[in-house]
């Protein structure tokens, strides 16, 4: 088992401090994005809102969400000791999981067989979705 990415927020309050934290960087990667696609100041003004912002903040903050990876049995014993509600997409007879635990006791998984990295960003956005826009 390993688990990718930086941070698990364990309350309510720690998702909305580090859903705070992503903003700035958020902004930047729009600007710059937009800087390089070569928006005139025209084309910036009508194309990236503050709905386009958000998104951003929204995918950069799913993007950096810890995640763990392991087997089936690795998964199972997780969550054998997991006090919450645990929601697990996919086959039930994948070999490989990935999870993540939300800050109120809830969690999300998704099984996968080879592609690692498309269920784990899969998951984060799943996370993401059932886990925390609602604390936001």
């Amino acid at each position: 088992m390993h688990t990718v990415g930086t941070f698990a927020p364990a309350s309510a309050e720690a998702v909305r401090e580090r859903y705070s934290d992503v903003g700035p960087a958020a902004q930047t990667v729009v600007r710059e994005t937009a800087k390089a696609m070569e928006f005139d100041r025209e084309e910036y003004g009508d194309r990236v809102t503050s709905e386009v912002v958000e998104t951003a903040r929204d995918a950069l903050f799913a993007s950096l969400l810890e995640v763990r990876v392991g087997s089936r049995e690795e998964f199972d014993d997780w969550r054998a000791s997991y006090d919450g509600e645990v929601t697990v997409a996919g086959h039930e007879n994948a070999e490989r999981v990935v999870w993540h635990g939300g800050p109120e006791d809830e969690a999300v998984a998704a099984t996968f067989q080879n592609e690692e990295d498309a269920a784990v960003a899969t998951l984060r956005r799943q996370a993401f979705g059932r886990l925390y826009r609602d604390l936001l």
